[in-house]
């Protein structure tokens, strides 16, 4: 199978309309991404195998990119928050979360390590969806 063939089954595959969908009837963004995974195995597999030193610099690129934009949207999102926040920045300094609660850490890196993971294969899918039309 072709890289064109490959991107275009994984795009159907990935209809965003429907994972909107699976958002709002409260499915965890891992089980999304899991069970795209889970069903289109193969097909990511093989799409790996044919990139390119160039498609994975794309990627990363890509991935930045889009780390960026989450951060900014994040930022947009709790606006209001931060003035707040600026009055309670002396309660903050003396509560540190991380220290009084292993557990935080693990989970912060297991949601980091998630995040990029799926950033990274949605990120794939559409640079390679992008790659397609540049050489079409």
């Amino acid at each position: 199978m072709s890289k064109s063939e490959i991107l275009s089954s994984l795009e159907k595959s990935w209809e965003r309309n429907e994972i909107l969908l699976k958002i709002k009837n409260g499915l965890d963004s891992d089980e999304i991404v899991n069970e795209f995974l889970a069903k289109n195995e193969s097909q990511i597999k093989e799409l790996n195998s044919l990139l390119r030193q160039e498609d994975v610099d794309l990627l990363n690129q890509v991935e930045r990119l889009t780390t960026c934009e989450s951060k900014l949207i994040n930022k947009i999102k709790n606006f209001k928050d931060l003035a707040n926040n600026e009055n309670n920045d002396i309660n903050q300094k003396n509560f540190l979360p991380s220290k009084k609660v292993p557990a935080n850490k693990i989970s912060s890196f297991m949601i980091n390590w998630s995040n990029k993971f799926v950033v990274i294969a949605l990120l794939t899918i559409s640079a390679i969806a992008l790659s397609k039309q540049a050489w079409a």
